[in-house]
C-alpha cells in the first residue's frame, strides 16, 4: 500500500489512550485546576526526535492520522477517515474498527476480511496515509475548531490553542493537558492556560506529535466515553 508521508514509528497509541482517559478527569466545577497530572514545565522534557522513515517502510497508524481508504467500485465506502483519539475509525457497513498500531497493509487486510464476511465478494481495498499527526500538533477538547495543525517552526501552547480558534465558551482553561512521547514512553503534563495568559506562568513550547486536550463541559462523546470508563493510573509511569 502507498504511504503518502514519512513519519516516526508511533507504536504506543493504545498507551496514549489510557493516558488520555486517566489524565483528564472532568469535574462539575469549571474554571479550576485539578486532576492527577502535575502542573508546570520543570520536569516535562523535550519529545523524542522524529525518526523519518522512507515510503512504505512499515509506518504504524497513530491516533489523529487521516487515512485515504478506497474500495473498488464502492464510492460510498471510499473516502478520507480520521483515526480518533481512541484509535478507531468508523466506516459504513463495518462500523467502528481499531486502526492503530498496524501498518496500512495490515489495516487493508483487516478491512478486506470484515467486508468479505457479510457484504462483498472479493473486495478490493487500498489504504494510504493522507496526513500524519506526527508532523503536526493536535488540539482537541473545548476549543472552537479542533484539529491537527502543521508545525513549521517554534510554537507555544497559547499559539497552538489560537490555531484551534481559541478556547470554547464552556472551556476550563485552567486544566489543559499535553501528551508527549519522551524516551519511548507517553507522558503528560497539565498547564493553567489562564495563568499563562496573565503572564503568571511560562508559555511552554509544544512540538510536532503533541496532543493538547482542553477540559470543558461539552467535550466530544468519544472523550466522555474514555473519561467515564478508564481508571486513573499510569501517569508518568511506563506502560
Amino acid at each position: 500500500m502507498q504511504v503518502w508521508s514519512g513519519v516516526s514509528n508511533f507504536t504506543r497509541s493504545m498507551a496514549l489512550i489510557s493516558s488520555l482517559g486517566a489524565a483528564i478527569v472532568i469535574s462539575a466545577c469549571a474554571d479550576s485546576r485539578g486532576g492527577p497530572i502535575p502542573y508546570g514545565v520543570q520536569t516535562f522534557g523535550v519529545p523524542d526526535e522524529p525518526t523519518l522513515v522512507p515510503l512504505g517502510a512499515g509506518y504504524k497508524i497513530a491516533p489523529m492520522d487521516t487515512l485515504a481508504i478506497k474500495v473498488f467500485k464502492m464510492p460510498d465506502l471510499s473516502g478520507d477517515y480520521e483515526v480518533d483519539l481512541t484509535g478507531q475509525i468508523s466506516m459504513p457497513l463495518i462500523g467502528r474498527l481499531s486502526a492503530t498500531d498496524v501498518t496500512t497493509a495490515e489495516l487493508d487486510q483487516r478491512l478486506t476480511n470484515k467486508l468479505s464476511e457479510k457484504y462483498l465478494e472479493n473486495p478490493d481495498v487500498s489504504v494510504a496515509i493522507k496526513s500524519s499527526s506526527r508532523r503536526s500538533v493536535t488540539v482537541d477538547g473545548a476549543v472552537n475548531r479542533s484539529g491537527s495543525f502543521p508545525i513549521n517552526g517554534p510554537m507555544t501552547l497559547m499559539q497552538s490553542v489560537a490555531l484551534a480558534g481559541g478556547t470554547g465558551p464552556d472551556a476550563n482553561a485552567r486544566r489543559v493537558a499535553v501528551f508527549r512521547q519522551i524516551g519511548g514512553k507517553r507522558e503528560a503534563a497539565a498547564f493553567d492556560l489562564t495563568s499563562i495568559r496573565r503572564g503568571e506562568m511560562e508559555d511552554p513550547p509544544v512540538y510536532a506529535g503533541d496532543i493538547i486536550v482542553i477540559d470543558g463541559s461539552s467535550i466530544k462523546a468519544v472523550q466522555k466515553q474514555l473519561l467515564n470508563s478508564l481508571p486513573v493510573l499510569s501517569i508518568f509511569r511506563p506502560f
